[in-house]
């Protein structure tokens, strides 16, 4: 079986978590014997083809963007002629070009969705693409929500669900690399031995405001790991503070990145929008066996992270109940070591790469058939 996504970003010109749960769910799939491509738009030039981790990723120029929506008039014909070939077009909302492609392409091959988050910000620009979104959404064969939390909560999702299941996303540890011993001892010098950590692409949703005002009230270390649109904004925010405990340490590579989730004390993650439909970071923190704080926003979050069992929950918005959470992991080592445990263990029973792709591979298996 031939498998081609769609979706207007991905590596090595984007590594967020969208790029990461497309990654895997190739890389899973493929050794269930499904041949998968990659159809995305660049803004950095470069080859129009190449193979990352044993799948072919074709690449055509961004033209234009406006309010995040990437738009590539090449990728119009590049879908049609690479969806020929395909068995199944797998597509990644939202993105609304995306949608409009998959109609101006004429694709006629069986078709299905991964619904990563609803829309939340652009509510003007939502009324005018809603029909354009639901004509897509009842034209495509099956809907993926990332969480049961997801589903539950999503309007859209819930007027489709007849054809929407859930596949949360999975992780594969093996395709993550070692650290060194000598880039564990590189950040425990600059980290220290206790700190809590995040990782994530530097954007509104991401709540990370409301860590630095907790962080106001204590002095916990933490190491942001990211860059992004408002990343000199919260350095801002954080020199108003006065706050001598918190590190940006930007973008870091992926060695680096293990070499930060094996050291780390506890994962903090303040996410407080619905823009967070998943938490690929939070379920990495989950993998390397990490108690984990997080907002209660209705989505994936609250799906891997379960209060009182593998972390805890607070209200989104509330810097207050952020470092009292803190507070309670920092104070209570057993307690921290617990909970870390059980994520780890949540990992392992519904969130590894072989369980998300074995459910693609159904999914697709499926569609197939009753497209036949």
């Amino acid at each position: 079986m031939r498998v081609l996504h769609f979706y207007k970003t991905y590596y090595p010109d984007s590594w967020g978590g969208v790029e990461q749960a497309i990654r895997q769910i190739c890389m899973g799939t493929a050794r269930l014997g499904i041949t998968n491509e990659v159809l995305t738009l660049t803004r950095n030039g470069g080859p129009a083809r190449m193979e990352i981790d044993g799948h072919v990723v074709h690449r055509v120029p961004l033209d234009i963007e406006i309010a995040s929506n990437a738009m590539s008039f090449a990728s119009i014909r590049a879908l049609a002629r690479l969806a020929r070939s395909a068995d199944v077009v797998h597509y990644h909302f939202p993105w609304p070009f995306g949608d409009l492609a998959h109609f101006l392409a004429r694709v006629k091959k069986p078709s299905v969705v991964t619904y990563h988050s609803d829309i939340v910000r652009q509510k003007a620009l939502l009324k005018l693409y809603s029909p354009l979104m639901h004509r897509f959404l009842a034209n495509v064969d099956g809907i993926v929500a990332t969480s049961p939390n997801y589903f539950a909560s999503s309007d859209v999702l819930r007027r489709y669900g007849e054809k929407v299941r859930a596949i949360p996303f999975g992780l594969d540890r093996n395709t993550y690399p070692q650290p060194t011993p000598e880039r564990l001892a590189h950040w425990r010098a600059e980290a220290g031995e206790r700190f809590f950590l995040f990782v994530g692409v530097l954007r509104y949703y991401k709540g990370l405001h409301i860590l630095l005002d907790a962080l106001a009230r204590c002095e916990y270390p933490v190491v942001i790991v990211g860059a992004g649109p408002i990343e000199n904004e919260l350095k801002e925010h954080a020199r108003r503070l006065g706050l001598k405990h918190v590190r940006f340490v930007g973008a870091v590579d992926e060695h680096d990145k293990v070499a930060l989730l094996t050291l780390c004390y506890a994962m903090a993650f303040p996410s407080h929008l619905r823009s967070e439909a998943f938490g690929i970071s939070l379920l990495e923190g989950a993998m390397y066996g990490k108690p984990m704080i997080s907002s209660e926003i209705g989505t994936g979050t609250s799906y891997i992270n379960i209060d009182g069992d593998t972390g805890i929950v607070v209200p989104p918005s509330d810097p207050a109940a952020f470092g009292n959470a803190m507070r309670t992991l920092w104070e209570d080592p057993a307690l921290a070591q617990a909970m870390g445990q059980r994520a780890g263990e949540r990992y392992r029973a519904l969130f590894t790469s072989e369980k998300m792709a074995a459910d693609y591979a159904a999914l697709y298996c499926e569609v197939a058939k009753s497209s036949a």
